[in-house]
C-alpha cells in the first residue's frame, strides 16, 4: 500500500513491533494462513498442492535474483560476503553445530513426515538420490541468494545482522521503500514468501491427512480440517507469545532456558531435538533395518563403491554424529 515508501529503519520496525504487539491481528492473519493451508490440502496433492507451488516457487527464484542485483548496487555487498563467508572457527561448539544440524534438516525436512508422506507419491521412475543432491544443491543456493539479497541492505541501514526474522520483515521493506516501483515488487516479494510459508505448512498436514485418510477412513475433506482446527488452536501458543504471552517462560527456572517463550521453547524442541532425533531414527531403520536389497532398490543404486559408501555412512557416521550432538547440547 506504499506505506514504507521512503522510510528509515526506525519507522518500518516500529510497524513490525506493532504488528507483533497486536494479538487480534496476529490470530486474525494466522487463522487467514492455516484456512488457506486446509484448503490447499483438501484439494489433494495433484490439484492442490502441485499446482500450487509449479509457477509460484520459479517466480520467487526470478524474483530473489533481482533482489540480489539491487543489493548489491545499493548495499554494502563487501560487507555482506565478509559477513557471509569469513569464517571465525572460534565460534563453533557443540550448540552452534546442534542449531546448524537443526536447521539443515528444517530446510530440507530432513526427519519430517512429509518426506514419507512424499515420498509415497514418488513416480517408480525418479532416482531419489539424484533427487535428493539436486534438491540440497538448490536449498542451498537459494540460502545463499537470500543472504546477498539481506545482509548488504542490512550494513548499508545500520541494521543488526543477528535480529532474526527483523531481516526479512524490517530490512527489506526498507529496501523496496527506497526502489523505484517498489511497492510493486515488494507486494510480490512478499506474496510469494507467504506461498513459500504455505508451502511448507501444508507439506507438514499432508502426512497426518494422509494417514486419517488411509488408515482411519475419514474424509479428506474432514480430516483437514480436524487437522487444521488443531493447528490454529496450538498456533494460538506463538501468536500469544509475542504479546500477551511476551513474558510467560515455562522454563524459566532452567538457566538456559530462562528467556524463552512459548514460541521460542517450540522452535527449539523441534528445530534442536525432534528433527536430530528423528534423523537419528531414521538412519539407524535405513542402516540397519531396512534390507540391503530393499535399500539398493528405492535409491536406485546398484552394489559398489557410492552404495557401500552410503551404507557406511548411515549406519555408522551418521547416527553417532548426531548422537554426540544431541547429548553434548544436552549435557
Amino acid at each position: 500500500t506504499g506505506v514504507f515508501s521512503g522510510q528509515g529503519s526506525d519507522e518500518v520496525a516500529a510497524e513490525f513491533s506493532n504488528l507483533l504487539a497486536s494479538p487480534v491481528q496476529m490470530a486474525f492473519w494466522h487463522a487467514v494462513f492455516i484456512g488457506f493451508s486446509v484448503y490447499i490440502v483438501s484439494q489433494g496433492v495433484q490439484k492442490g498442492i502441485e499446482r500450487a507451488v509449479k509457477l509460484l516457487m520459479p517466480a520467487l527464484f526470478v524474483l530473489l535474483l533481482l533482489l540480489v542485483g539491487y543489493a548489491a548496487i545499493a548495499g554494502d555487498f563487501g560487507g555482506a560476503i565478509d559477513f557471509l563467508f569469513k569464517a571465525d572457527f572460534s565460534k563453533i561448539d557443540a550448540n552452534v553445530v546442534l542449531s546448524a544440524v537443526g536447521q539443515a534438516f528444517f530446510s530440507v525436512s530432513v526427519a519430517m513426515g512429509l518426506m514419507i508422506s512424499y515420498g509415497s507419491y514418488l513416480d517408480k521412475e525418479i532416482n531419489i538420490t539424484r533427487a535428493a543432491i539436486i534438491i540440497a544443491s538448490v536449498d542451498t543456493l537459494v540460502a545463499l541468494l537470500a543472504g546477498l539479497a539481506i545482509f548488504p541492505l542490512v550494513f548499508a541501514n545500520g541494521l543488526d545482522a543477528a535480529e532474526g526474522p527483523g531481516l526479512l520483515f524490517v530490512t527489506l521493506p526498507i529496501a523496496f521503500g527506497q526502489m523505484p516501483a517498489g511497492a510493486l515488487f515488494g507486494t510480490a516479494f512478499f506474496v510469494l514468501i507467504l506461498v513459500s510459508a504455505v508451502t511448507s505448512s501444508i507439506a507438514i498436514m499432508e502426512p497426518i491427512v494422509a494417514w486419517a485418510d488411509e488408515h482411519k477412513g475419514m474424509k479428506r475433506s474432514l480430516a483437514t480440517r480436524l487437522v487444521g482446527a488443531a493447528a490454529w488452536i496450538v498456533g494460538l501458543a506463538t501468536v500469544f507469545s509475542f504479546n500477551l504471552w511476551g513474558d510467560v517462560h515455562p522454563l524459566g527456572a532452567f538457566e538456559s532456558f530462562k528467556e524463552k517463550t512459548i514460541f521460542d521453547l517450540l522452535d527449539y524442541l523441534a528445530t534442536n531435538i525432534m528433527l536430530p532425533l528423528g534423523g537419528l531414527l531414521i538412519a539407524i531403520f535405513a542402516g540397519w533395518i531396512m534390507s540391503r536389497e530393499s535399500t539398493m532398490d528405492e535409491l536406485g543404486l546398484p552394489q559398489g563403491p557410492v552404495f557401500q559408501t552410503w551404507r557406511f555412512l548411515v549406519r555408522f557416521v551418521c547416527p553417532i554424529a548426531v548422537a554426540a550432538i544431541l547429548l553434548a547440547n544436552i549435557i
